[in-house]
């Protein structure tokens, strides 16, 4: 590779940046998923009742399907605007792999929509009632499980990135791409709400982490190529 272009390493890390600068410049874009998780969470006590039983035995589910839908709010931004402005056909012509470079993009995504979700889900689960031995089981699942919607997501956003209000049209690509995450992680939780090993659950999380982290950006740069084609 020619010494005046950046290697690998340099070119995830000027794009992770660019990224990150981007999201901060526009807060909404940090904040509408994190306020959206908050809302969903919130209004499952008030339209179901206070019971704490009830909640507690339901909280699992309700926090994962509202990370889950925060996740899918915040995908449109991922590679639209730059295909907008022309700035994605621009990032493909780069001497750099175009893996590299959409790596850094869906880093950054988990950084700016996911990580916050992982710090907000132990203070509403407060309010859901979560048994107190799942918290260390709903930490290390929303840790784990969330990387992996934003990869599962960056294939569906890069196969209808050409498409004028694809938004439908990328539910009905990603959703169905969401359940064996969202079944394993509440099956974890309420697993360790009985004082029961949660391990094999933990593992196939894993698996699907390591999978996606793989094969997504590879996936998501050949989408990306028949898209804008």
């Amino acid at each position: 590779m020619n010494s005046n272009f950046p290697s690998y390493s340099q070119a995830f890390m000027l794009m992770l940046k660019r990224d990150l600068t981007i999201a901060l410049r526009h807060k909404d874009d940090i904040f509408n998923p994190i306020l959206f998780f908050i809302i969903v969470v919130t209004l499952f006590p008030l339209g179901i009742g206070p019971e704490a039983n009830t909640l507690s035995r339901i909280a699992p589910g309700i926090i994962w399907v509202a990370a889950l839908l925060a996740t899918l709010l915040s995908l449109d931004r991922l590679f639209k605007a730059d295909h907008a402005d022309g700035s994605l056909e621009q990032m493909m012509l780069l001497p750099q792999p175009l893996f590299v470079i959409v790596l850094a993009k869906i880093v950054a995504h988990w950084l700016i929509t996911g990580l916050p979700l992982i710090f907000i889900a132990p203070l509403l689960a407060v309010l859901l009632h979560l048994n107190e031995n799942s918290y260390g089981a709903l930490m290390l699942t929303l840790l784990i499980g969330t990387p992996v919607l934003s990869f599962i997501g960056a294939i569906g956003v890069a196969l209808t990135v050409g498409i004028k209000k694809g938004g439908v049209l990328l539910s009905l690509i990603v959703l169905p791409l969401y359940i064996p995450v969202l079944i394993f992680a509440t099956s974890a939780i309420d697993t360790a709400a009985m004082n029961l090993p949660y391990s094999g659950q933990i593992a196939i999380i894993g698996a699907l982490f390591f999978t996606s982290f793989t094969l997504a950006p590879f996936a998501v740069s050949a989408a990306l190529k028949v898209s804008t084609n």
